[in-house]
């Protein structure tokens, strides 16, 4: 048996979440499709890339023109977004919401967008927002509900609200003993009885992979989809558990039912497991969890409660995003199933013999990459000035941490690693390669032979260029394992780390 101050952690910690009152099961897969990058990969190209891989739901974290342009006639059934600092306008404003959903759902419905799903906000009630957002959500959706109906669309669109998982927990130490946390109770149950009393589903988002990452304590095994560890095993009266995926969602079953809300319909907002980063976010935990998920999607297998179906699970997500802030942790950039070029990581069975394929079309920059000088010297006074510029301008730093992938690379190939990464940020600029005279521009690719740590050359500067917004997609923070932070902007660290360049010259 576990201990009982374990168990409670381990139900308190964000992992899948079964749909306690959908009948009907899934069809093919979802995914969040998150744009920030300093070099979104093309929109179309996104979209053939969903389509080719089984996914027809799609989520995105605001009205992306470009990415809802794509979408037309896809068949793919869509989820726009309202972030967290735009809700305050729709607070008891219906004419605020009326003209949002005329500009971002109805004209784009009318172009053959299939949109489903408005979320409004995005993990509003965590701690780390010291109540920021809460009071705005209610009201908000209020007028997105009048909206809607105004619109002649509420038949079509529903509202949901994501949240983070922990707002509830167990205080017994089982599922059965769940409720929902008592410093948000009040605010979060008129949310969930609002959703309840218009048939509109609660988006949970969750994340296993945190629970690891911040409690060494955690049973590693209780993380992914396992039933050969029995000390893992955690038993409520005739019940076992044999994963967190299970207990989790059982947990919410008994919070909900507690306050009379056991028929309310959930889809899992955000799921997924980062590949690099830390020495737990690797190709290999990933293609585990996601591959043991995407069994259970197709097993359209429930809960030791709830076995009948499976939810909408919007795994996250579809790319690696270089341009998000790692404040949380250097595995921020990495939570793409497929590499920031659309290009695959691991392998994955699908089902019905279906194996994921990488995307089609994508076209890069000259083939060329900014390295260490052979003549410089690795340990040069102005090294350590010249990589914290670089670090600091990208994320490709992350990959060769400690504890990540190329973090086994000697100090000389790493510093290449790390101006590379800069040099790519920058458009293969002729200044983006100039760190006093340290470095130097080769047509010859440096990614070491074994394949594992490849240099990034950029996407092609007639790729699709959405501006980098704080309202792209969310940043878990340390404290609340699935933290929405404000993102940096990618250019706004690009240009001071030119003029630090620049001024190094003078």
């Amino acid at each position: 048996m576990v201990p009982r101050q374990l168990l409670c952690l381990m139900f308190a910690v964000p992992v899948f979440i079964l749909s306690l009152g959908l009948a009907k099961g899934v069809v093919g897969f979802a995914c969040n499709w998150g744009r920030v990058s300093s070099h979104p990969l093309d929109a179309n190209i996104v979209v053939n890339l969903l389509k080719d891989n089984g996914f027809d739901k799609a989520k995105l974290f605001d009205a992306d023109a470009r990415a809802l342009k794509a979408l037309a006639n896809s068949k793919i059934q869509v989820m726009v977004g309202i972030p967290n600092d735009d809700l305050k306008p729709f607070v008891n404003n219906t004419k605020a919401a009326e003209d949002w959903v005329a500009k971002n759902v109805t004209a784009y419905i009318k172009d053959g967008v299939d949109i489903r799903y408005i979320a409004i906000s995005n993990e509003a009630f965590l701690k780390d927002y010291k109540d920021k957002y809460i009071y705005s959500v209610l009201p908000a959706l209020q007028s997105f509900r009048s909206a809607l109906k105004n619109a002649e669309l509420d038949k079509q669109v529903k509202l949901t609200v994501p949240l983070n998982a922990d707002i509830y927990e167990s205080y017994t130490g089982v599922p059965s003993g769940g409720d929902f946390r008592w410093n948000v109770k009040s605010t979060v149950l008129p949310v969930i009885k609002f959703l309840n009393d218009n048939n509109y589903p609660l988006a949970i988002n969750i994340y296993p992979f945190l629970s690891l990452y911040y409690d060494p304590n955690f049973p590693r095994e209780y993380a992914f989809f396992n039933d050969s560890d029995p000390k893992t095993y955690v038993y409520d009266g005739n019940l076992t558990y044999t994963n967190a995926f299970d207990g989790n969602l059982d947990t919410l079953d008994a919070a909900l039912k507690k306050n009379g809300y056991g028929s309310l319909s959930i889809i899992v907002g955000e799921v997924g497991w980062p590949t690099d980063g830390n020495e737990t976010a690797n190709f290999a935990n990933a293609q585990r969890f996601y591959q043991g998920m995407v069994h259970r999607i197709n097993q359209n297998k429930g809960t030791p409660k709830r076995p009948d179906a499976m939810p909408d699970v919007y795994m996250f997500g579809l790319l690696d995003e270089d341009a998000k802030s790692t404040l949380p942790g250097n595995f921020e950039p990495h939570w793409g199933i497929f590499n920031y070029d659309g290009t695959i990581k691991y392998q994955l069975d699908l089902g019905d013999g279906k194996k994921l394929v990488p995307a089609k079309g994508v076209e890069y920059m000259k083939k060329q990459w900014c390295v260490l000088s052979p003549n410089a010297d690795i340990y040069d006074p102005k090294m350590k000035e010249n990589w914290n510029i670089a670090c600091g301008a990208s994320t490709g730093c992350t990959s060769v941490a400690n504890g990540s992938s190329c973090a086994w690379l000697d100090d000389r190939t790493k510093a290449s690693y790390a101006f590379n990464a800069f040099y790519q940020v920058t458009n293969q600029a002729k200044d983006g390669c100039k760190f006093n005279g340290l470095t130097v521009i080769t047509d010859q690719d440096p990614s070491p032979r074994n394949g594992s740590c490849k240099f990034n050359l950029q996407l092609s500067d007639s790729i699709d260029r959405a501006a980098v917004s704080p309202n792209f997609g969310p940043v878990r923070g340390p404290k609340s394992w699935a933290a929405t932070m404000i993102q940096p902007n990618i250019m706004i660290m690009v240009i001071l780390g030119f003029i630090y360049v620049i001024l190094s010259f003078m």
